[in-house]
């Protein structure tokens, strides 16, 4: 049994990375937060409501062992916000990054007085300060404080808010529930300035209540002039040595800098003819985006997916060790070859070649060629669905990231080959996609259209396949439905949610057709109707009569084991048509 919990232990501290120590400590805070901002909107109902709201808040963050893990966290969320300003190296980051950054390392300056003079004041000196004493000196004693509490709970939530979202943004629920919370990140901290507000005003109007402040603007409860002296000193000092800090973690940036010029350069080969010369000390991921050069990686270097993944060319033996977070990244994909690494966590300090496992891609946009009548309009279109088989095994093996990685790849190759072949990717719901040929096209071209993309797909996926058979067990296979008819197209949606999409029995037809190559074992199956309009010969492909739900009759399809094949045979269709 103490064999299988240290293993566990162990285990659990190779999967824990300083990121995931962070986000724990800034939830324990944000729950802080949430209580205090909660305590402050009783005062929308009286002072009297925030008094007993506080008495609870106090007793619940102030019982021993809660107040341990609270100031543990606190401590231990500023220190990881400090190691973060030093450790980071890029800081090409999208916009909402910097502010969280900025913002994080901002709330101990601005806390640091409200700290000392509750909590130490009421340590060192006994001081009672509870919301009529600090709604006195907010709005009465010394109303710039007011402006200075009101920026930072400001800025403390929106800090984290935005941890929350990092946090969330990748949970199966989060779109579900991202109204709600968006609806609570408005609303918790409106009421809890309206609360402090409505509690200010009833201060101010209490004020000259010589019995109101006999109760309370005791000497125990505010202190003496002396007292608060020396409080504001100890605050100064503080203040000053947590920008110390600041300025420490900078200068340190600049010193090691200087010591990687010092050691000298090395060279990283990309095994695709691209050198790069970079410092000694970047991980190769971060040479990757300093020389703009793409890199595969979903989770953007956090080490939670492997897409950055690299093989090593020639000896690497010299390499550093990997580090608890990328070995336990690797044994989670099942990799044990010593020269697969992670871009990410690799900081090579010698020359080093490899080539990336993972190609970056980037997926042409989903436009339309020419703008069709976005209100309903009657067509034929040719509606050609793919889907991908075995996604869900795929993702029982692998990191989250990952499979949708490879998901998105498979989906990039099938919208390629529609794009090329003039059809337009339309739909995409899940693993599979509706493409919809003919918005431009004649009917004839529109059949031969799918039917070259059914083709192209194929070859596209034999693509994908070879670059990513060293990660898959089993090739990437996919089924294809392909039926044309008269359909409606238009824009379909509520307000924000509008999509340009078809409806109609054909497209639902090419769905069901899809789903059957499933049972027929063939990669696709085309209606008789696309057949015959694409002008291919009736011998070219095997017929079948299958039953189709939802329909009365047998359909005559073609059933398609190689869809290779169809390139050729809607080439040989058009030259005798000729």
């Amino acid at each position: 049994m103490p064999t299988i919990i240290t293993s566990r232990l162990s285990e659990l501290l190779r999967a824990t990375s300083p990121r995931q120590v962070r986000l724990v400590c800034g939830i324990i805070l944000f729950c802080y937060v949430v209580s205090h901002f909660l305590n402050h909107a009783l005062g929308n109902i009286s002072v009297d409501a925030m008094e007993v709201g506080v008495t609870y808040h106090v007793r619940f963050w102030q019982f021993l062992p809660v107040a341990i893990v609270f100031y543990t966290a606190a401590l231990t969320h500023m220190g990881l916000g400090v190691y973060a300003l030093y450790q980071r190296r890029q800081f090409r980051w999208r916009t909402i990054e910097p502010l969280q950054l900025v913002l994080g390392l901002s709330i101990p300056a601005l806390v640091m007085a409200h700290v000392i003079g509750v909590r130490l004041g009421q340590t060192l000196y006994g001081h009672e300060k509870l919301y009529p004493q600090e709604l006195y000196l907010f709005f009465v004693a010394a109303p710039g404080r007011l402006w200075l509490m009101t920026t930072l709970l400001l800025i403390a939530w929106v800090h984290g808010c935005i941890g929350i979202y990092f946090w969330l943004r990748l949970k199966p629920f989060y779109l579900r529930a991202a109204p709600y919370l968006l609806a609570a990140a408005v609303l918790i901290p409106t009421l809890a300035l309206l609360g402090i507000y409505q509690g200010g005003r009833s201060v101010v109007a209490a004020v000259d209540d010589g019995e109101w402040r006999t109760h309370h603007l005791t000497r125990g409860q505010l202190g003496t002039a002396a007292e608060a002296e020396t409080l504001d000193r100890i605050t100064g000092g503080l203040t000053v040595g947590y920008l110390g800090l600041l300025a420490l973690a900078l200068a340190a940036r600049g010193v090691r800098a200087l010591r990687e010029r010092r050691r000298g350069m090395i060279m990283l080969s990309y095994g695709n003819g691209k050198t790069v010369r970079v410092p000694k000390g970047l991980s190769v991921l971060e040479a990757s985006l300093r020389h703009n050069l793409p890199h595969a990686s979903v989770c953007g270097g956090r080490a939670r997916c492997s897409t950055c993944r690299i093989r090593i060319i020639g000896d690497h033996a010299a390499l550093p060790t990997p580090s608890q977070r990328e070995a336990f990244v690797l044994a989670r994909v099942g990799t044990a070859d010593p020269s697969i690494r992670l871009a990410c966590q690799l900081r090579p300090d010698s020359d080093l070649s490899f080539f990336q496992l993972f190609t970056p891609h980037a997926l042409s946009a989903n436009t339309h060629a020419a703008a069709p009548a976005r209100i309903g309009q009657e067509r034929y279109l040719v509606s050609l669905f793919v889907d991908m088989r075995g996604s869900t095994q795929l993702a029982e093996k692998r990191l989250p990231f990952d499979t949708v990685f490879i998901v998105n790849r498979f989906l990039g190759a099938v919208s390629q080959a529609v794009i090329e072949n003039g059809g337009q990717p339309n739909q995409f719901v899940g693993d599979g996609m509706l493409a919809l040929f003919g918005l431009t096209a004649d009917p004839q071209t529109a059949c031969r259209q799918a039917l070259k993309a059914a083709s192209g797909i194929a070859a596209n996926i034999d693509e994908l396949n070879q670059l990513l058979g060293h990660d898959l067990r089993q090739p990437i296979r996919f089924g294809i439905g392909i039926h044309g008819g008269e359909v409606i197209i238009g824009d379909i949606g509520y307000r924000d949610h509008v999509v340009f999409t078809a409806l109609g029995d054909a497209v639902n037809v090419a769905a069901r057709l899809q789903d059957m190559t499933k049972t027929l074992a063939c990669e696709a199956i085309v209606s008789e109707d696309v057949r015959r309009t694409a002008g291919l010969a009736d011998d070219s492909l095997p017929q079948q009569q299958v039953a189709i739900r939802g329909r009365g009759e047998p359909m005559a399809v073609r059933v398609v084991a190689d869809t290779r094949v169809l390139s050729r045979l809607v080439d040989r269709g058009a030259s005798v048509a000729a």
